[in-house]
């Protein structure tokens, strides 16, 4: 049985990681569950799934989570240092970091120096420290896992090949809620309608992130580090449907796919299930009563990929730059003190 952490349970990965914990509990056993602030669902999922371990980083709310939890066997920590350092109050095989930003970096360094496997749901992680990340997983007997659904995709194209082969990543789009949109109209773009994405249910961050495309930006980044591809060779295409999650183009000029319904516990389960593929009752894809679209990202409308790019090619610390400002100019947004539109401009100066 595999002993799993889940960072950032509360958030939309993590809910969906639990719910895969969940149908699977004669192959998982959760150990250890953390959260920001929001205290009332992490007691929820504590007294449901009885982890040993609940970190809560918010510690003006730990008084309050302590009444919530009614096993008194469970371990309570708070703290961000507690976070930082989850490995050393249980034993684990693999945890799902699906922490916000940057706060995935060093909980991801400490469990790779401690041989725990990463379900990797947080790619800044890999944008803030690509090569020193890939470096401590070769001198540690640790593992990534992707769980974005694009790089699952990929890492599943590439199963069983061999990676000199490999010509070209493929990234797909949704070209979020704005797709086909121009800049006159994305210049009053509010909150609300930012927030609104066509076919994924995620957090405010990363959906602010696909209305702007940085996020797919960001992934590009994660490609380039995850599977040592020179950027030349990482395309975007926008596929509207959210079908085709990615592809890889070979050198004979064969092309594999992943296909599947947009639904992230389909990556999260391949990521803890891992090498092993386990069956579910999840709804499937119908080619019969429908179409697959693709089209051009436009890089000047949408310059936050375009920036992503450049960042990339220059490496060093630009990625790390421009992940920085990408955060910071978010949560202005999402505290309406810029516009939209100001994202980019700001994250580009």
């Amino acid at each position: 049985m595999k002993k799993i952490a889940v960072l950032g349970s509360t958030g939309s990965i993590g809910k969906q990681t639990l719910e895969v914990i969940k149908k699977n509990k004669d192959i998982f056993k959760l150990e250890l569950i953390s959260a920001n602030s929001n205290y009332k669902l992490l007691a929820q999922q504590a007294n449901k799934f009885q982890p040993k371990v609940v970190i809560l980083c918010d510690s003006s709310k730990i008084e309050k989570l302590n009444k919530l939890i009614k096993n008194p066997k469970i371990e309570i920590l708070e703290g961000e240092s507690s976070l930082n350092n989850f490995s050393k109050y249980c034993v684990l095989d693999t945890v799902v970091t699906a922490l916000v930003g940057k706060s995935g970096l060093i909980p991801t360094i400490n469990a790779i120096k401690n041989n725990i496997d990463i379900a990797l749901a947080n790619k800044e992680t890999l944008v803030i420290a690509g090569r020193f990340i890939l470096d401590l997983v070769k001198n540690n007997n640790s593992k990534i896992l992707p769980v974005d659904s694009e790089h699952s995709a990929i890492f599943q194209c590439l199963n069983g090949e061999d990676d000199r082969d490999l010509e070209k990543i493929i990234l797909t789009a949704s070209g979020g809620p704005f797709r086909g949109k121009d800049l006159d109209y994305l210049n009053k773009v509010t909150v609300n309608e930012a927030l609104n994405h066509p076919n994924w249910e995620m957090g405010e961050k990363i959906t602010i992130d696909s209305s702007t495309l940085m996020n797919k930006g960001l992934e590009v980044i994660e490609a380039k580090f995850l599977f040592g591809v020179d950027i030349k060779n990482i395309d975007v295409i926008i596929h509207p449907e959210s079908i085709i999650h990615s592809m890889v183009q070979f050198k004979d000029g064969s092309i594999i796919a992943q296909l599947g319904k947009p639904d992230m516990r389909l990556p999260i389960q391949y990521a803890l299930g891992y090498p092993k593929r386990l069956s579910n009752y999840y709804k499937r894809y119908n080619f019969i009563d429908s179409s697959l679209n693709f089209e051009k990202p436009c890089y000047k409308t949408f310059n936050n990929l375009k920036l992503a790019f450049e960042a990339a090619e220059k490496e060093g610390n630009a990625p790390c730059i421009l992940n920085a400002a990408n955060e910071i100019v978010v949560s202005a947004f999402l505290r309406e003190k810029i516009k939209f539109l100001d994202m980019t401009s700001i994250i580009e100066d």
